[in-house]
């Protein structure tokens, strides 16, 4: 923090947090001392913000009683990080309302100075993400925090649910944790209708009503490790089951968490997957730089074999023959 306005200005940000800060406490904060805080709040007088200071043992500064900030003051860095939250949320499809990106971005540039105003612009327009943007499944505002809060809280809700099948339940559950994964937000649960570890969509569900009771999560349970276990062993048309003879973690940084199970063994890593098309999986285990053993299915075998026919034409293929 070596620059005398970003000094200023948090200052400001304490006063506004703190009732009292005491000039030793303000100094021990912005890593200087009580002299520059002295001159810091001199400045900020100079600004027309008020603040007093109290002399003796229990004195210290804080903004005039009745003071209010306007609703947004940032130096540069604090900025652009909130400039790229926001692009990056709209990017990976956790935006909620399909309004508020596009607003905050608004409300932003309003109070910004013109010289930061510009270059955040363009960092909106240029910037560019090598991963493809997810559109979003988004939940409404109101139910997202308030499930967020009971969780924080381990208090039991009630919530108003439509199945994709569109059938309507009312249910009470316990949330355990809220997750995001590719585009869409769940909540993961005991749920009392069915006396069961559940996985809901929030998108899908209406409304939440606090409950006068509360819950005891598992000790050490983990709402993210669930959700990929869950995901993984979805209703699929085969069952897949591979030995990829490797190390562990490196082939579970190229497989994805939420599509299959890896589990230690002398020979490799087993590797448990569901699939609905068998020459995906094929794709898959060509991908990987390791060589594999295929337990089941023997139709895994077939759809390898299509794809090694496929790769050798494409190698004797020249550029003046038409593609078969």
């Amino acid at each position: 923090m070596s620059h005398p306005l970003t000094r200023v200005l948090t200052l400001l940000e304490l006063l506004q947090s703190n009732a009292r800060l005491t000039g030793t406490e303000l100094a021990d904060r912005l890593d200087t001392d009580v002299r520059t805080v002295r001159r810091y709040t001199a400045h900020l007088r100079d600004l027309g913000i008020p603040v007093e200071a109290e002399r003796g043992r229990y004195g210290g500064y804080r903004l005039a009683r009745g003071y209010r900030m306007p609703p947004l003051v940032l130096t540069n860095d604090e900025a652009l990080a909130v400039v790229l939250g926001l692009l990056a949320a709209e990017r990976l499809g956790m935006g909620t309302a399909a309004p508020a990106t596009a607003g905050a971005f608004a409300k932003i540039e309003r109070v910004l100075p013109h010289a930061l105003r510009e270059p955040l612009a363009a960092m909106r327009e240029t910037l560019s993400f090598t991963a493809h943007a997810v559109i979003g499944q988004t939940p409404g505002t109101g139910v997202l925090l308030a499930l967020a809060q009971a969780s924080r809280a381990c208090t039991t809700v009630g919530i108003s649910h439509q199945s994709w099948r569109r059938d309507h339940t009312e249910r009470d559950i316990d949330p355990y944790g809220v997750v995001f994964h590719t585009g869409r937000w769940y909540v993961v649960g005991h749920d009392h209708l069915r006396d069961s570890l559940r996985t809901f969509r929030i998108d899908r569900i209406t409304s939440v009503t606090p409950r006068a009771r509360s819950f005891t999560a598992p000790d050490g349970f983990d709402p993210v490790a669930h959700l990929n276990s869950t995901l993984a062993q979805g209703p699929y048309r085969w069952q897949v089951e591979v030995t990829i003879h490797g190390p562990l973690d490196e082939i579970a940084r190229r497989l994805p968490r939420s599509a299959v199970t890896l589990t230690a063994q002398p020979t490799g890593v087993l590797m448990h997957a569901r699939a609905e098309r068998l020459d995906g999986m094929a794709h898959l285990l060509a991908s990987l730089e390791w060589p594999f053993t295929i337990h089941h299915p023997d139709e895994l075998r077939q759809a390898l074999r299509d794809l090694a026919a496929q790769l050798a034409a494409a190698a004797q293929r020249k550029p003046e023959d038409p593609p078969q």
